[in-house]
């Protein structure tokens, strides 16, 4: 079974896709010329202006550098493959559908996303570039700044699951989970048991996860088999043998709303290397909150978002809305929240601008964790400019990787941003999956976002952004204890690194975009 997954992998992986769309070019070419015969030329001609006129479109679009750059190469070195493909994700019913309906979905839940009006004076006395910042979300994404926020940090994914179990027994009306992995071990065997005896007790109970887990985690009949339990589930976006763009913009948020008043976010998936049950790449080091009170909102309606997509009967949003009252020992109290989702559909790039307001405005410091570093030149920009200004800028990143070529693309960028005086730190017991920003002690963003193409432009993500919270300096001593456990960079270990690692990593930068 293990190896008609990996076969399955093999076969309709981005790379598999790719080389069938370049064999398919020369079959295409061959035949070309056996029946095109003295035509030939005349192909050729209208191909290449075909070609010009792309090009020429590309240029002009409102799109990452990166990704025009992407487009440029693929199309000049094999002209054929790169227009047809080019065409064929522009004329995706699929996508466009998709993106109708989460449009459709905002427009009604506009009404339960209503900031504040005194929480919004408060921000604009305190701050007018933060009330800037929170315009800025809440205009382009639809999702409101909260205040008496109340949040819960957790260094580690042992600690989050525990807490988890607690808040899942405890509830009454609903559960909904929203996960991107989902593995059948320890830690999802005692939720799935939990989530059963809530069902029969009469707790509503939806489950979803992104069709990733149907290559090799899942079965294709899980949805029945939790429906069987009495769990609504559903899958996002299956795996099909069919070539379509919408299987590139995967589902990778990770939420848990209980009875409208208890959210959880963060890196952390539902299987056992993520509570170090089961060790895959060292020590997996992962982060996340509990938020609880009015910010649940956003979490329940993000959620809702996606799972009615599909649906065509209207969702009682009101039926899920926190109605107050809820108060729990332990939590940070104070300050201000913003729950916010990105998707790769709306042509507005919130995630990485988040990243960048931050790291634009800091002023003493800016501490990032993340997996993996995929990044353009405008965040290596902000990066170095702002060590430049002298912030101090460090970032935590994985000694053991879970994907090498993704190492190899990190290491691309260590030599620029270490030269201009970024620290890097390498997590050295293993495996750094946390994506977390803080910044002067009073800002931080603890979520799903990664610093990679693929998190910033392709998938639909969600995070906090928090201020003025004490939780910051929860986020922030994890931070420091976790550099104690971390190797510091040099300019010598760029110059000593592997060179055949680096010569890949250099070429593999040409389709960063898609990885």
């Amino acid at each position: 079974m293990k190896k008609l997954r990996g076969l399955w992998k093999i076969i309709f992986g981005r790379t598999a896709i790719l080389v069938g769309l370049m064999l398919l070019q020369i079959v295409v070419l061959l035949g070309g010329f056996a029946i095109l015969g003295k035509h030939i030329i005349v192909f050729n001609f209208l191909l290449g202006i075909l070609g010009v006129i792309i090009l020429i479109y590309i240029l002009n679009a409102r799109q990452n550098s990166s990704f025009k750059l992407m487009w440029i190469i693929f199309i000049l070195a094999v002209p054929l493959v790169g227009v047809v493909f080019f065409l064929f994700t522009k004329v995706q019913p699929g996508t466009k559908y998709i993106s109708n309906r989460i449009d459709q979905i905002l427009e009604e839940e506009r009404l339960f996303l209503r900031p504040s009006r005194e929480a919004v004076n408060k921000v604009l006395v305190s701050s007018k570039q933060e009330f800037g910042l929170f315009k800025y979300i809440y205009e382009k994404g639809n999702y409101p700044v909260y205040d008496n926020a109340s949040i819960k940090y957790f260094p580690l994914g042992e600690d989050k699951f525990e807490e988890m179990v607690y808040q899942l027994e405890k509830a009454k009306d609903f559960i909904f989970l929203e996960y991107f992995i989902v593995e059948r071990g320890y830690m999802w065997d005692t939720i799935l048991e939990i989530l059963t005896r809530k069902v029969k007790e009469g707790v509503e109970v939806r489950f979803m996860y992104d069709g990733t887990n149907t290559l090799s985690l899942l079965p294709k009949n899980y949805p029945e088999r939790m429906e069987a339990r009495g769990i609504k589930c559903k899958v996002f976006a299956p795996m099909t043998p069919f070539l379509s763009t919408h299987q590139n913009n995967r589902d990778h948020r990770k939420i848990l709303v209980i009875d409208g008043h208890t959210a959880f976010t963060g890196g952390i998936n539902l299987a056992d290397e993520y509570i170090n049950r089961r060790e895959r790449f060292g020590h997996w080091k992962d982060t996340a909150i509990m938020v609880k009170g009015e910010a649940v909102n956003s979490f329940t309606l993000m959620f809702l978002q996606m799972w009615n997509i599909t649906e065509t009967k209207k969702e009682n949003f009101g039926r899920y809305m926190y109605t107050g009252g809820y108060i729990e020992a332990g939590m940070r109290n104070g300050g201000y929240i913003v729950p916010y989702g990105d998707s790769p559909y709306d042509d507005e790039e919130l995630g990485k601008k988040v990243y960048l307001d931050i790291i634009n405005r800091a002023n003493d410091y800016v501490h990032i964790m993340t997996p993996y570093l995929i990044i353009d030149e405008e965040l290596v920009d902000a990066l170095t400019f702002a060590a430049q200004r002298g912030v101090e800028v460090k970032m935590i990143l994985p000694h053991i990787p879970d994907k090498k070529y993704a190492y190899w693309l990190a290491r691309t960028h260590y030599h620029e941003l270490i030269s201009e005086g970024v620290e890097i730190y390498e997590y050295t017991p293993g495996f750094v999956h946390a994506k977390v920003f803080t910044s002067d002690d009073e800002k931080a963003v603890v979520g799903t976002i990664n610093l990679d193409y693929r998190s910033l432009f392709l998938h639909f993500e969600c995070a906090a952004y928090i201020w003025k919270n004490p939780v910051i300096m929860d986020v922030e001593i994890d931070f420091q204890q976790t550099l104690k456990h971390c190797r510091k960079m040099t300019l010598k270990d760029c110059k000593e690194y592997n060179k055949l690692f680096k010569l890949l990593g250099q070429v593999l930068r040409l389709i960063a975009p898609l990885m």
